[in-house]
Protein backbone atom coordinates (compact mmCIF):
# COMPACT_ATOMS: atom_id res chain seq x y z
CA UNK A 1 0.00 0.00 0.00
CA UNK A 2 1.42 3.15 -0.90
CA UNK A 3 2.01 5.21 2.33
CA UNK A 4 0.17 8.93 2.31
CA UNK A 5 -0.38 12.09 4.12
CA UNK A 6 -2.53 14.73 3.50
CA UNK A 7 -2.08 18.63 4.58
CA UNK A 8 -5.00 21.01 2.96
CA UNK A 9 -6.17 25.23 3.07
CA UNK A 10 -9.38 26.75 1.73
CA UNK A 11 -8.37 28.81 -1.90
CA UNK A 12 -10.31 31.90 -2.44
CA UNK A 13 -13.95 31.80 -4.75
CA UNK A 14 -13.15 33.48 -8.42
CA UNK A 15 -15.88 35.21 -9.80
CA UNK A 16 -17.17 32.25 -11.50
CA UNK A 17 -17.11 29.57 -8.78
CA UNK A 18 -20.33 29.44 -6.28
CA UNK A 19 -17.74 28.50 -3.64
CA UNK A 20 -13.90 28.06 -3.37
CA UNK A 21 -12.62 24.31 -4.18
CA UNK A 22 -10.67 23.16 -1.47
CA UNK A 23 -6.67 22.56 -1.84
CA UNK A 24 -4.74 20.15 -0.29
CA UNK A 25 -1.63 18.58 -0.99
CA UNK A 26 -1.37 14.76 -1.06
CA UNK A 27 2.14 12.89 -0.06
CA UNK A 28 2.50 9.49 -2.13
CA UNK A 29 5.53 7.67 -1.52
CA UNK A 30 7.36 10.85 -0.81
CA UNK A 31 6.22 12.89 -4.09
CA UNK A 32 3.47 15.77 -3.24
CA UNK A 33 0.47 16.10 -5.03
CA UNK A 34 -1.09 19.34 -5.46
CA UNK A 35 -5.39 18.67 -4.88
CA UNK A 36 -8.24 20.76 -5.46
CA UNK A 37 -11.66 19.36 -4.76
CA UNK A 38 -15.57 20.53 -4.66
CA UNK A 39 -18.99 19.92 -4.96
CA UNK A 40 -20.51 16.54 -3.95
CA UNK A 41 -22.00 13.53 -5.36
CA UNK A 42 -20.76 10.54 -7.47
CA UNK A 43 -16.74 11.30 -7.95
CA UNK A 44 -14.83 12.86 -11.24
CA UNK A 45 -11.22 12.94 -11.62
CA UNK A 46 -10.23 15.11 -14.08
CA UNK A 47 -6.79 14.84 -15.42
CA UNK A 48 -4.67 17.35 -17.53
CA UNK A 49 -2.21 16.94 -20.05
CA UNK A 50 1.10 18.38 -21.52
CA UNK A 51 2.20 21.51 -20.56
CA UNK A 52 -1.25 22.25 -18.33
CA UNK A 53 -1.97 22.18 -14.66
CA UNK A 54 -5.37 21.73 -12.84
CA UNK A 55 -5.94 25.03 -14.17
CA UNK A 56 -6.63 23.31 -17.35
CA UNK A 57 -10.24 22.62 -15.81
CA UNK A 58 -11.06 25.69 -13.70
CA UNK A 59 -14.35 26.67 -16.09
CA UNK A 60 -15.16 22.64 -16.50
CA UNK A 61 -14.86 21.64 -12.81
CA UNK A 62 -17.64 24.32 -11.44
CA UNK A 63 -20.32 23.07 -14.29
CA UNK A 64 -19.75 19.69 -13.09
CA UNK A 65 -20.12 20.45 -9.48
CA UNK A 66 -23.56 22.32 -10.06
CA UNK A 67 -24.50 19.21 -11.66
CA UNK A 68 -23.98 17.00 -8.56
CA UNK A 69 -20.52 15.72 -8.67
CA UNK A 70 -17.75 15.33 -6.74
CA UNK A 71 -15.05 16.68 -8.86
CA UNK A 72 -11.55 16.04 -8.21
CA UNK A 73 -8.61 17.82 -10.45
CA UNK A 74 -4.93 17.25 -9.34
CA UNK A 75 -1.78 18.79 -10.61
CA UNK A 76 0.08 15.66 -12.09
CA UNK A 77 3.37 14.68 -10.75
CA UNK A 78 5.53 16.97 -13.08
CA UNK A 79 3.46 19.78 -13.61
CA UNK A 80 1.29 23.00 -11.43
CA UNK A 81 2.44 22.63 -7.80
CA UNK A 82 2.84 19.25 -7.62
CA UNK A 83 6.25 17.44 -7.24
CA UNK A 84 8.67 16.76 -9.99
CA UNK A 85 11.50 14.00 -9.36
CA UNK A 86 14.25 14.05 -11.33
CA UNK A 87 14.61 10.98 -13.91
CA UNK A 88 12.49 9.79 -17.06
CA UNK A 89 12.48 6.32 -14.50
CA UNK A 90 9.55 8.26 -12.87
CA UNK A 91 7.13 9.30 -15.69
CA UNK A 92 6.51 5.61 -16.94
CA UNK A 93 2.89 4.81 -17.79
CA UNK A 94 2.31 2.47 -15.29
CA UNK A 95 3.15 4.81 -11.96
CA UNK A 96 1.18 7.32 -13.59
CA UNK A 97 -1.63 5.09 -13.21
CA UNK A 98 -1.02 4.27 -9.63
CA UNK A 99 -0.20 7.89 -8.68
CA UNK A 100 -3.98 8.53 -9.50
CA UNK A 101 -5.15 4.81 -7.74
CA UNK A 102 -3.12 6.53 -4.79
CA UNK A 103 -4.52 9.61 -4.52
CA UNK A 104 -7.88 8.40 -5.08
CA UNK A 105 -7.44 6.51 -2.07
CA UNK A 106 -5.68 8.71 -0.38
CA UNK A 107 -8.87 10.87 -0.54
CA UNK A 108 -10.95 8.56 0.74
CA UNK A 109 -12.81 7.77 -2.50
CA UNK A 110 -13.96 4.07 -2.27
CA UNK A 111 -16.30 3.86 -5.13
CA UNK A 112 -15.13 3.90 -8.60
CA UNK A 113 -14.72 6.96 -10.34
CA UNK A 114 -15.39 8.75 -13.70
CA UNK A 115 -12.89 10.36 -15.38
CA UNK A 116 -11.86 12.60 -17.62
CA UNK A 117 -8.44 12.96 -19.69
CA UNK A 118 -6.81 15.98 -21.87
CA UNK A 119 -3.66 15.40 -24.07
CA UNK A 120 -1.90 12.96 -21.91
CA UNK A 121 -4.37 12.74 -19.11
CA UNK A 122 -6.48 11.29 -21.71
CA UNK A 123 -3.83 8.58 -21.97
CA UNK A 124 -3.91 7.97 -18.32
CA UNK A 125 -7.41 7.54 -18.65
CA UNK A 126 -7.16 4.70 -21.22
CA UNK A 127 -4.64 3.12 -19.19
CA UNK A 128 -6.56 3.48 -16.02
CA UNK A 129 -9.73 1.89 -17.46
CA UNK A 130 -8.02 -0.83 -19.26
CA UNK A 131 -5.77 -1.73 -16.34
CA UNK A 132 -7.66 -0.86 -13.16
CA UNK A 133 -11.27 -1.25 -14.32
CA UNK A 134 -12.53 -1.87 -11.04
CA UNK A 135 -11.72 1.97 -9.65
CA UNK A 136 -13.42 3.60 -13.07
CA UNK A 137 -16.88 3.96 -13.49
CA UNK A 138 -16.64 5.48 -17.16
CA UNK A 139 -14.28 7.73 -18.63
CA UNK A 140 -13.87 10.66 -21.11
CA UNK A 141 -10.64 10.76 -23.07
CA UNK A 142 -9.97 13.98 -25.38
CA UNK A 143 -7.91 14.59 -27.82
CA UNK A 144 -5.98 11.67 -27.61
CA UNK A 145 -7.50 8.10 -28.60
CA UNK A 146 -6.38 4.56 -27.53
CA UNK A 147 -2.69 4.07 -27.57
CA UNK A 148 -2.50 1.79 -30.02
CA UNK A 149 -4.84 3.06 -32.36
CA UNK A 150 -2.33 6.46 -32.03
CA UNK A 151 0.44 3.97 -32.82
CA UNK A 152 -1.20 2.52 -35.92
CA UNK A 153 -2.76 5.93 -37.43
CA UNK A 154 -1.95 7.18 -40.90
CA UNK A 155 0.02 9.85 -42.44
CA UNK A 156 -1.38 12.69 -40.74
CA UNK A 157 -1.24 11.98 -37.25
CA UNK A 158 2.70 10.86 -37.97
CA UNK A 159 2.91 14.20 -39.82
CA UNK A 160 1.20 16.12 -36.57
CA UNK A 161 3.46 14.46 -34.22
CA UNK A 162 6.57 14.93 -35.12
CA UNK A 163 7.60 16.95 -32.73
CA UNK A 164 7.36 13.93 -30.06
CA UNK A 165 10.30 12.83 -32.04
CA UNK A 166 12.57 15.94 -31.21
CA UNK A 167 11.55 15.97 -27.66
CA UNK A 168 13.18 12.69 -27.03
CA UNK A 169 16.49 14.18 -26.92
CA UNK A 170 17.06 15.04 -23.34
CA UNK A 171 19.44 18.33 -22.82
CA UNK A 172 19.28 19.05 -26.58
CA UNK A 173 15.40 19.60 -26.98
CA UNK A 174 15.45 21.44 -23.57
CA UNK A 175 17.69 23.97 -25.17
CA UNK A 176 15.89 24.30 -28.45
CA UNK A 177 12.21 25.14 -27.25
CA UNK A 178 13.73 27.29 -24.90
CA UNK A 179 16.01 28.87 -27.18
CA UNK A 180 15.11 32.31 -28.55
CA UNK A 181 12.56 33.13 -26.03
CA UNK A 182 10.70 30.00 -26.02
CA UNK A 183 9.73 30.71 -29.93
CA UNK A 184 9.78 27.06 -31.12
CA UNK A 185 7.03 26.18 -27.73
CA UNK A 186 5.25 29.18 -28.66
CA UNK A 187 4.61 28.14 -32.04
CA UNK A 188 3.90 24.88 -30.88
CA UNK A 189 1.39 25.93 -27.89
CA UNK A 190 -0.19 29.08 -30.78
CA UNK A 191 -3.74 27.60 -29.86
CA UNK A 192 -3.24 27.42 -26.73
CA UNK A 193 -5.63 30.58 -25.08
CA UNK A 194 -2.57 30.82 -21.84
CA UNK A 195 0.89 30.17 -23.66
CA UNK A 196 2.28 33.00 -21.66
CA UNK A 197 1.33 31.07 -18.35
CA UNK A 198 2.53 27.65 -19.81
CA UNK A 199 5.95 29.29 -20.63
CA UNK A 200 6.37 30.15 -17.30
CA UNK A 201 5.64 27.16 -15.69
CA UNK A 202 7.80 25.47 -17.85
CA UNK A 203 10.72 28.07 -16.93
CA UNK A 204 10.98 26.56 -13.64
CA UNK A 205 14.17 24.47 -12.65
CA UNK A 206 13.26 21.29 -13.89
CA UNK A 207 9.83 21.30 -15.21
CA UNK A 208 10.00 21.38 -18.67
CA UNK A 209 12.32 18.38 -18.61
CA UNK A 210 9.62 16.63 -15.92
CA UNK A 211 7.31 17.52 -18.72
CA UNK A 212 9.58 15.81 -21.84
CA UNK A 213 9.99 13.01 -19.56
CA UNK A 214 6.20 12.03 -19.87
CA UNK A 215 6.82 11.66 -23.47
CA UNK A 216 10.34 10.04 -23.19
CA UNK A 217 9.19 7.63 -20.26
CA UNK A 218 6.33 6.45 -22.78
CA UNK A 219 6.02 7.10 -26.39
CA UNK A 220 7.06 4.00 -27.67
CA UNK A 221 6.47 1.43 -25.10
CA UNK A 222 2.93 2.46 -24.09
CA UNK A 223 1.99 2.40 -28.02
CA UNK A 224 3.63 -0.87 -28.90
CA UNK A 225 1.93 -2.41 -25.78
CA UNK A 226 -0.68 -5.33 -26.03
CA UNK A 227 -3.05 -3.79 -23.87
CA UNK A 228 -6.87 -5.27 -22.94
CA UNK A 229 -9.82 -4.62 -24.14
CA UNK A 230 -11.30 -1.84 -22.80
CA UNK A 231 -14.23 -2.86 -20.50
CA UNK A 232 -15.31 0.44 -19.26
CA UNK A 233 -17.56 2.95 -20.78
CA UNK A 234 -15.88 5.84 -22.52
CA UNK A 235 -16.39 8.68 -24.88
CA UNK A 236 -14.14 9.51 -26.96
CA UNK A 237 -14.00 13.92 -27.93
CA UNK A 238 -11.57 15.34 -30.90
CA UNK A 239 -11.60 18.53 -32.57
CA UNK A 240 -11.13 19.58 -35.80
CA UNK A 241 -8.84 22.36 -35.91
CA UNK A 242 -6.36 20.10 -33.59
CA UNK A 243 -2.62 20.27 -34.83
CA UNK A 244 -0.83 18.02 -32.58
CA UNK A 245 -4.11 14.76 -32.79
CA UNK A 246 -5.49 13.26 -36.28
CA UNK A 247 -9.07 12.54 -36.20
CA UNK A 248 -8.61 8.89 -37.30
CA UNK A 249 -6.44 7.68 -33.80
CA UNK A 250 -9.73 8.73 -32.21
CA UNK A 251 -12.70 7.69 -34.08
CA UNK A 252 -11.26 3.92 -34.50
CA UNK A 253 -10.60 3.91 -30.67
CA UNK A 254 -13.89 2.27 -30.64
CA UNK A 255 -12.63 -1.07 -31.78
CA UNK A 256 -11.00 -1.31 -28.70
CA UNK A 257 -14.05 -0.68 -26.29
CA UNK A 258 -15.96 -3.84 -25.37
CA UNK A 259 -18.16 -1.37 -23.44
CA UNK A 260 -20.71 0.91 -24.50
CA UNK A 261 -18.59 3.67 -27.04
CA UNK A 262 -19.82 6.98 -28.11
CA UNK A 263 -17.40 9.41 -30.29
CA UNK A 264 -17.76 13.52 -31.07
CA UNK A 265 -16.22 15.65 -33.04
CA UNK A 266 -16.44 18.62 -32.30
CA UNK A 267 -15.92 21.16 -34.90
CA UNK A 268 -14.14 24.73 -35.25
CA UNK A 269 -12.20 24.32 -31.94
CA UNK A 270 -8.35 23.46 -31.51
CA UNK A 271 -6.27 21.03 -29.27
CA UNK A 272 -7.01 22.91 -26.01
CA UNK A 273 -10.80 22.10 -25.60
CA UNK A 274 -11.63 22.59 -22.02
CA UNK A 275 -10.49 25.74 -22.40
CA UNK A 276 -11.16 26.79 -25.66
CA UNK A 277 -15.06 24.82 -24.97
CA UNK A 278 -15.71 24.31 -21.25
CA UNK A 279 -19.26 24.03 -21.36
CA UNK A 280 -19.78 22.04 -24.38
CA UNK A 281 -17.00 19.41 -22.42
CA UNK A 282 -18.70 19.73 -19.29
CA UNK A 283 -21.95 19.03 -21.01
CA UNK A 284 -20.86 16.18 -23.03
CA UNK A 285 -19.40 14.58 -19.64
CA UNK A 286 -22.30 15.28 -17.60
CA UNK A 287 -24.17 13.66 -20.02
CA UNK A 288 -22.06 10.51 -21.17
CA UNK A 289 -21.79 10.54 -16.95
CA UNK A 290 -25.15 10.71 -15.89
CA UNK A 291 -25.86 7.58 -19.17
CA UNK A 292 -22.96 5.48 -17.63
Amino acid sequence: MMPFRISSRNAKAGPSMTRPPFIQKVQLDGIGFNVETRGVGPPILLLHGFPDSLRLWRSVAPRLEAAGFHVIAPDQRGFGDSDAPVGKEHYGIDRLVADMAGLLQALGIREPVHVVGHDWGAVVAWCMAMTCPEIVRSAAAISVGHPREYALAGLEQKRKGLYTIGWQFAGLAERWVAARNWASMRHWLRQHPEADACIRDLARPGRLTAGFNWYRANLLSTLARQWPDCAVPMLGVWSSEDHCLAEDQMARSGRRVSAPWRYERVDGAGHWLPLEQPERIANLAIEWFNGN
